[in-house]
C-alpha cells in the first residue's frame, strides 16, 4: 500500500470506472482543465435544482459515492456522451464533492495525477472560509499541483478558478494548521447556509476528509466517521488535537509512509461500510 498511496494516476474506490462506460467518455477534450470544464455542467446544487421543479426524491443523488454510480445516474438522465451540455433537469444533483470527485476520476482514467481535496474556499466572501472540495491535477512541466474550482469554472469568485492561487482555497489541514498557529479566527471557517457549523471542529473534520481523500476515500461533505462526531460535540481533547497536528503535517508533507501509518489508525480509518470498492 505504501507504494501505491501516491501514485494519484490511479483511480481509487470511488473513482473507478467500469470498462462499459469508457464510451460515455468518448469526445472529452485531453487537457485536464478541458475535462475539468465538460464535468461542469453535470451537476446542479440542490438549492438551485428545487426552484427549478426538480423532484424532491431526486435530491437522495447527492448520496452517490461512486464515480461509475454517477454516470450510471447520469446516462439514465440523458445518454449522451459527458462533453455534451445538458440542461439542468439532466444534471445530478449533487455538491462541490461530486464535480472534484468525477474530475478527478476523468483525469486519472487519462493517466493523469489528480487528487480530490476537501477543505475551504477563502474567496466566496471576505474573510470567511466556506466549506468547499476542489480538484488538483500534477502539471509535471512546471513540477506543481494545480488546483481547479470545477464547480465555479463560470463564476467570477476568483480570478483563475482553473488555476488558483495560494491561499485561495486551504485543505482541511492547511486551515487547520493555520488555526492552531493563531492566524485564522476558527469561528470564520465552516458550512454557509448554517448557523452551527462553524468552528474548529468543521477545521478538524475536513482535516480528516482530506486525509482520506488522499488515501483514495473522497467522501461525502457530512460523512462522519471515528472521532468526528465526538469533535463536532465538543467532545475531544488536546489528545485529538495534537493527532490532527500529525494528520495536517503528513497531507501537507506528502510522506507515503506517514499517511500510511494515520489511515490505518482505527480513529481515523474509514470504516469498511463507507469505504467502497
Amino acid at each position: 500500500m505504501t507504494e501505491d498511496l501516491l501514485d494519484h494516476s490511479r483511480p481509487g474506490p470511488f473513482t473507478r470506472f467500469r470498462a462499459e462506460q469508457s464510451a460515455t467518455m468518448d469526445g472529452l477534450p485531453d487537457d485536464p482543465v478541458g475535462i475539468c470544464a465538460a464535468v461542469h455542467s453535470l451537476f446542479i446544487q440542490p438549492f438551485d435544482a428545487v426552484p427549478l421543479g426538480i423532484p424532491e426524491e431526486r435530491m437522495a443523488e447527492r448520496n452517490i459515492r461512486p464515480a461509475s454510480d454517477l454516470v450510471d445516474r447520469l446516462t439514465a438522465l440523458d445518454p449522451a456522451p459527458l462533453h455534451r451540455t445538458r440542461t439542468p433537469e439532466k444534471r445530478v444533483v449533487g455538491t462541490c464533492r461530486h464535480w472534484a470527485t468525477l474530475a478527478c476520476a476523468l483525469l486519472r482514467a487519462r493517466g493523469i495525477p489528480t487528487r480530490a481535496r476537501c477543505g475551504f474556499g477563502t474567496y466566496f466572501e471576505a474573510g470567511r472560509g466556506f466549506d468547499h472540495w476542489i480538484t488538483e491535477y500534477w502539471k509535471s512541466e512546471e513540477r506543481r499541483w494545480v488546483r481547479v474550482d470545477v464547480e465555479h469554472l463560470d463564476k467570477d469568485h476568483v480570478e483563475h478558478p482553473e488555476d488558483l492561487a495560494p491561499g485561495e482555497f486551504l485543505t482541511g489541514g492547511e486551515a487547520w494548521t493555520r488555526y492552531r498557529a493563531g492566524l485564522i479566527d476558527p469561528q470564520t471557517f465552516g458550512v454557509p447556509g448554517t448557523d452551527h457549523a462553524w468552528g474548529p471542529a468543521e477545521i478538524s473534520g475536513n482535516t480528516v476528509r482530506d486525509l482520506a481523500a488522499l488515501g483514495g476515500r473522497e467522501m461525502l461533505p457530512w460523512d462522519e466517521w471515528g472521532r468526528m462526531t465526538e469533535a463536532y460535540d465538543g467532545l475531544t481533547g488536546p489528545e485529538y488535537d495534537d493527532l490532527l497536528d500529525a494528520v495536517a503535517e503528513a497531507c501537507a508533507g506528502q510522506d507515503p509512509a506517514a499517511l500510511t501509518r494515520l489511515l490505518g489508525r482505527r480513529d481515523l480509518a474509514v470504516p469498511a461500510d463507507m469505504a467502497g470498492g
